[in-house]
């Protein structure tokens, strides 16, 4: 039975796009050593600071400190560490240096040049733990590489989030990040995970949503228990469990849900665009003895057509 649950939170402001990129009054990117390197010892240190994934105030005392304190930031985008810093009634002093996905390679140069002259960096990213499914591991690597300190400030993840309050298995998991656009590439990613034991964690995009949970109930199994975690933490929170077929039927348009929903009834979080809205973590459950026989024996042409929907009775 699907099952959901919701909450009403305070939330921030919806990101507008990556920051300081051809906006106004945006301070000047990074350009390279300000007064040479500095002697062994004494370079910068490059620390990764986990962001809130939704409320301003599950910020940690310790972030709101280095926020305060930081000379330069290397933000996934300038206008949500902005907006972090004045919610934490922090009065931002830092050199705010954009770092999203686009220009990350371009930047790098600049960053590990201004950790070699001894200035310290913040890297932030929109939400959660930079690095993961955000831009920041090639920039840890540069670092490393150049005999910089790397250290992290700890705090939160979608990932772990939406993993804790899954219900499912924890004690072994992977993370996927984003499933891969192009069919092919779905397709065999989705068929290597089928069998695997692991409880599984996607970030996916709202518009995506409905076809990745049918494509997963094809190569999962359509009675595989998964749970949708829609806003985590924010003001529209919603997290729905179910099997992968329910909840793909929960997440498809409404205009193919039937006549009843096609006249006006309210589906949470699909209200009216034909796609589930927010940010969105897909927790699925690893297979089972059972399960992993009926995959195996179906991926060996043992059982006719594809695995279908629970069926009554």
């Amino acid at each position: 039975m699907l099952r959901m649950a919701r909450r009403e939170r305070a939330h921030p402001p919806a990101s507008g796009g990556p920051g300081g990129h051809g906006g106004t009054g945006s301070p000047p990117v990074s350009g390279g050593p300000r007064g040479g390197a500095a002697p062994p010892g004494q370079h910068g240190v490059l620390t990764l600071a986990a962001v809130p994934i939704g409320r301003a105030d599950d910020a940690s005392r310790r972030l709101a400190a280095e926020l305060a304190s930081a000379t330069v930031i290397a933000a996934e985008d300038t206008r949500r560490v902005r907006w972090l810093a004045a919610s934490l009634d922090i009065d931002l002093r830092a050199r705010l240096i954009s770092f999203y996905d686009a220009v990350e390679a371009r930047r790098i140069p600049g960053l590990v040049a201004d950790l070699l002259a001894g200035q310290d960096v913040l890297l932030v990213t929109d939400a959660g733990t930079p690095g993961i499914s955000d831009p920041g591991y090639r920039l840890v690597a540069a670092a490393a590489a150049a005999g910089i300190t790397v250290t992290a400030l700890p705090g939160p993840s979608a990932v772990t989030t939406a993993l804790a309050v899954s219900g499912l298995p924890t004690d072994r998991f992977c993370f996927e990040g984003f499933p891969p656009r192009r069919p092919g590439e779905r397709a065999r990613r989705f068929a290597e995970l089928a069998a695997d034991a692991r409880t599984q964690v996607y970030f996916e995009s709202g518009r995506r949503l409905t076809s990745t949970l049918a494509e997963l109930a094809a190569s999962h199994g359509a009675d595989r228990q998964a749970v949708v975690c829609r806003e985590l933490t924010k003001m529209h929170e919603e997290i729905v469990r179910g099997t992968l077929a329910e909840l793909a039927a929960w997440a498809a348009p409404k205009e193919a849900k039937g006549a009843k929903e096609a006249k006006g009834a309210k589906e949470p979080g699909n209200q009216g665009s034909g796609t589930v809205r927010g940010e969105i973590t897909l927790v699925v459950a690893g297979v089972d003895r059972r399960s992993r026989r009926r995959v195996r024996d179906r991926d060996a042409g043992d059982i006719r057509g594809p695995l279908g929907p629970p069926q009554p009775g």
